[in-house]
């Protein structure tokens, strides 16, 4: 019963952390950004990509150091404890961002600095499931955690909708919607949600125990590990063939969810609302995926986990950009989400099952590097084949490829740990 209790606490993080993905980064706040902060729309989406850019090339250099200096040290939840309370606070502060072009370089300072201490809390939070997860249970404690975690995002994401933004009597109480208080607030709302639902897993959840090194030589010791490792990569051939096809799938993953309301849009002429309730859906879809397929992992392995998901998201998805009416986008686009929670949360079993013992948090953080390393080929790509054919279908299409280029590279991946 503890131990359910400590998987239970564990996976309600993931709850806890989507709310961030979901609301700042995503559906409200950003859009609040390029639109009532900003100089104009363009201008805003250019000087929100550029922070994101930084705050992705500082996760990609500090996950594998910080990752590699925690495993010397032992624990993870005094680095998980301190990069989630960076971000909550970070978030809060997002209230005072007004509706004003001198809030500009504020918002993108607190957004890049929120967008790294939440990376690296998902290093740390990743880099406990080896330890926690029963044996031959991997694949399903990262599938509930998961599907969690699409539920908790969508969850925020409609009281923020319908309890703030759209509402006549907005939460809090005293927020109107004076200065677009009532959007600010969203902030608040995902800093409370963040804070709360993550506080089990820091009362429950059982950390690994210290190894009894200060804080000097496991700075010192992590830096001589990654060294180490980097020098003798060919020793982790295996794992490098893995980053390397995981890195193609995920940047098509999340090109895919980047993008897909624009070619909604675009293509099918969908409304705000319209896009509204097919992300909703979407989210159900994946969440349904995520959790239907943790036994499945745990029952065939990641690896086959992931490339049958693979298989699923190219066969929904190549008729999906032949697609004419928006029935039959909906009806491939439902069919496809399901399939998109599972080879994320299989990805994370997978990297759980090839990490070295002693190794967990640092080989997390060089799977965040490889995701940051290749981010900016699917977004690039996309464009560069929307202008070429002027065509929302041909720029959709090279997210396919991704997925068959990162199917094909994990083939060629073993399924076992290397010691």
């Amino acid at each position: 019963m503890k131990k359910r209790g400590a998987i239970l606490s564990w996976c309600f993080y993931d709850w806890a952390m989507s709310a961030y993905n979901t609301v700042i980064g995503t559906f409200i706040f950003s859009v609040y950004f390029t639109r009532g902060v900003a100089e104009s729309e363009v201008v805003g989406t250019a000087q929100w990509g550029r922070a994101v850019a930084v705050s992705g090339i500082a996760v990609a250099v500090l996950s594998p150091l910080l990752g590699a200096i925690a495993d010397r040290s032992g624990r993870r939840k005094p680095w998980l404890a301190l990069f989630t309370a960076l971000t909550v606070a970070g978030t809060a502060l997002l209230w005072f961002v007004r509706p004003d072009p001198a809030y500009v370089l504020p918002c993108l300072v607190l957004i890049a600095l929120t967008n790294v201490a939440f990376e690296l809390a998902n290093v740390f939070y990743n880099a406990m499931l080896p330890a926690l997860a029963p044996p031959g249970f991997t694949g399903r404690v990262s599938g509930w955690g998961w599907g969690l975690g699409y539920i908790g995002g969508l969850g925020c994401l409609v009281l923020s909708l319908f309890g703030l933004v759209q509402a006549e009597n907005p939460l809090f109480g005293l927020i109107g919607t004076e200065d677009q208080a009532n959007v600010r607030a969203t902030a608040l709302l995902v800093a409370l949600w963040y804070a709360v639902f993550a506080l089990p897993l820091f009362l429950v959840t059982p950390d690994q125990p210290s190894t009894g090194i200060g804080l000097g030589e496991a700075v010192r010791a992590g830096l001589k590990s990654l060294l180490d490792t980097l020098r003798h990569i060919r020793r982790y051939g295996n794992i490098v063939r893995w980053l390397i096809a995981s890195a193609l799938y995920r940047d098509g993953l999340n090109t895919l969810f980047a993008f897909g309301g624009i070619y909604a849009a675009g293509t099918f002429g969908m409304s705000f609302q319209q896009i509204v309730m097919f992300a909703i859906a979407l989210n159900v879809a994946s969440a349904a995926g995520a959790f239907g397929f943790a036994w499945i992992d745990d029952w065939i392995g990641p690896k086959r986990t992931i490339l049958g998901c693979l298989v699923g998201l190219i066969a929904f998805g190549i008729p999906l950009l032949f697609a004419e009416s928006q029935a039959a986008f909906w009806g491939l686009a439902l069919g496809l989400g399901i399939f998109v929670g599972p080879a994320q949360a299989a990805g994370r079993t997978m990297m759980a099952k090839l990490s070295p013992p002693a190794m967990e948090t640092e080989m997390f953080g060089l799977y965040a590097l490889s995701g940051r390393a290749v981010s900016f080929v699917g977004p690039l790509a996309l464009a560069w084949a929307t202008e070429s054919f002027e065509s929302q279908r041909a720029g959709m299409a090279t997210i396919v490829l991704l997925l068959v280029f990162g199917l094909v590279l994990l083939c060629a991946v073993r399924e076992e740990r290397t010691v």
